[in-house]
């Protein structure tokens, strides 16, 4: 999705950032497809448009990150509570 998203916009750049992903890293799997010859096996007719992706991609990184902080206060509170059952 990501390499055919790039290969359809006009900047990579501008599309590694829309996504969330490092520029380099995209660019990597753009260069790893078309070593493999798989360039022309990209789906570029993908049924969601650019903005529904990045507004997918945008509401995925906030459920993440909102699971992350989760995460650290149950550990915090794991760690309080084995320290103050005796």
């Amino acid at each position: 999705e990501a390499i055919s998203l790039a290969l359809k916009s006009s900047s990579t750049i501008n599309t590694a950032t829309e996504l969330g992903i490092p520029v380099a890293t995209l660019y990597n799997w753009i260069h790893e497809l078309k070593k493999k010859g798989g360039l022309s096996t990209v789906d570029t007719g993908s049924s969601k448009s650019m903005a529904s992706l990045v507004e997918e991609n945008r509401r995925l990184h906030k459920a993440l990150a909102i699971a992350e902080e989760e995460r650290e206060i149950l550990k915090k509170a794991t760690a309080y509570f084995a320290r103050h059952q005796k």
